[in-house]
């Protein structure tokens, strides 16, 4: 019973389970019986196209542990290789690795280490029909390149926390088109390497003063921190890396922004340091809070709007009535601390957008998430892929050593071991990096970085690895080429090697 115990409250803790406890409604909007809630600066269209994309990446993913139980259950009949892999063609769309079902009349079946292949291979259909899968949703972004442009910006970087309810930052509660002015690198508590977005930085610069960016002879680089909180369950389902305390996530991400501006402008002269701005995302609606910067980009954690509040007061209003709203709203929690004009723009858009997100919510999630907490299905460890875009896929560590990434690599193993090591299940870990096919020998050396990275991480959590319960699967994909996510079993033959 003590067990069972420990079981089910490390599974709560994790987010595998729902909370005993119901949750608040969504107070964004309260509604009763008959009653509809329809914002009228609500893309309609785009939820509906949003939700469709969902719903093709979770039938990836949801067969996969029914399949293997089916599977298991024949394994010792005669025919078992045949059927199973008719089985896994029909249900998965893909056969299943043979050695791992010829054996499995002498010693049993591997269903760890086939639940993991599974979920590589999922993810892996994800990154191949990528384009297909968004392209009906990318032309609707209320938040594309051009308009980013117009605010003045050429560059926007974004660092949300690592955990994977925010994967899906930038379509759904950003509204923002994934494109080359974006780029997203996550990190344990958004606590992003402010060296390394210093080299990001000057990198972008180089290439703005050389005309290499479409609009960056006048433009600016910003850099947004998102950090994360629980609205229904604080202390439970907050931020991991800061012990879900909200008050230490917000201060923490505010610290790392004003470093990254302290940095460089100690560096290269005062007015160098790039824009910056602070978001908060309640992971159980979507919703967003939006720190007001000062004139000079300082990040104040008590000066803020919130979209939920937006998204109540303005319901029934007319479009043009609920915009000029938000920015009373904005005006008011301003407070006289000179805001600049493109920030001011920037953040109405970034507000009036995620009210679609709310409404997403609202619609096809019954207000808040059923699982509120971690459902992530595999850590991916090094560079993450932009090509999937859907909370609680994976749980991403960034990392160029695993001693560098140790922090990141131990929330996620936190994590897994209420998800999956809780139930018998080893914990997947896609090790990945890119390389770029312009410079000689760069793959064979990226393939190479992978297998020190998986041999550091096999080390690391021995005992994992020992019993069974750490699986690592190196992939690599070309910056600039086709090649994505390529297994490096697969190596030879996918790439032409």
């Amino acid at each position: 019973m003590v067990n069972t115990r420990k079981r089910l409250a490390a599974m709560r803790s994790a987010g595998y389970l729902q909370m005993d406890v119901d949750a608040p409604a969504n107070p964004a909007c309260v509604i009763g019986a008959g009653e509809r809630c329809e914002h009228a600066l609500v893309d309609q269209e785009l939820n509906r196209r949003l939700y469709a994309y969902e719903n093709v990446v979770r039938v990836r993913f949801t067969p996969i542990i029914d399949t293997l139980k089916t599977i298991s259950a024949f394994q010792h009949e005669l025919d078992f290789v045949a059927r199973a892999q008719r089985i896994a063609e029909d249900r998965l769309g893909y056969p299943l690795p043979a050695d791992l079902l010829d054996n499995a009349w002498v010693g049993g079946l591997d269903l760890r280490a086939l639940h993991s292949y599974c979920i590589f291979r999922s993810f892996k259909e994800c990154i191949d029909n990528a384009d297909a899968d968004q392209a009906p949703w990318r032309e609707r972004m209320l938040i594309d390149a051009a308009f980013i442009q117009s605010c003045g910006y050429h560059t926007v970087d974004v660092s949300p926390c690592a955990d994977g309810r925010l994967q899906g930052l930038l379509p759904f509660v950003f509204r923002m088109a994934p494109n080359d002015a974006v780029s997203v690198k996550a990190y344990a508590g958004a606590l992003f390497d402010v060296e390394g977005d210093i080299a990001d930085w000057t990198q972008r610069e180089l290439l703005r003063l050389s005309g290499g960016l479409p609009g960056g002879a006048d433009g600016n680089y910003l850099k947004i921190a998102v950090y994360h909180y629980s609205s229904s369950h604080p202390c439970e389902q907050g931020c991991a890396a800061h012990g879900s305390n909200d008050a230490l996530a917000t201060q923490a991400a505010a610290d790392r922004l004003a470093e990254m501006r302290a940095a460089i402008e100690n560096t290269y002269g005062v007015g160098a340091a790039p824009d910056t701005l602070l978001v908060g995302m309640d992971t159980d609606t979507d919703a967003i809070r939006v720190h007001l910067p000062d004139s000079e980009s300082g990040n104040c954690p008590m000066r803020f709007v919130e979209s939920t509040q937006l998204f109540h007061d303005t319901l029934g209003m007319s479009a043009e009535q609920a915009c000029a709203a938000i920015e009373d709203a904005v005006a008011e929690a301003e407070n006289y601390c000179g805001l600049q004009p493109n920030m001011r723009r920037f953040i109405l858009r970034l507000l009036e957008a995620n009210l679609s997100q709310i409404q997403y919510v609202i619609q096809h999630h019954e207000g808040r998430y059923a699982v509120i907490g971690h459902n992530e299905r595999f850590i991916c460890a090094g560079e993450a892929m932009s090509e999937l875009q859907l909370r609680n896929k994976f749980y991403f560590a960034h990392l160029d050593t695993v001693e560098e990434g140790a922090p990141d690599m131990d929330v996620g193993i936190k994590i897994f071991t209420g998800l999956n090591i809780s139930r018998g299940l080893a914990v997947p870990v896609l090790i990945h990096f890119h390389y770029s096919a312009r410079v000689p020998g760069a793959r064979e050396r990226t393939v190479a970085r992978g297998r020190r990275v998986q041999a550091a991480i096999e080390a690391r959590y021995a005992q994992l690895y020992a019993q069974g319960l750490l699986h690592c699967q190196i992939a690599v994909s070309d910056i600039e080429g086709s090649e994505r996510c390529t297994f490096i079993e697969d190596a030879v033959e996918a790439a032409g090697h």
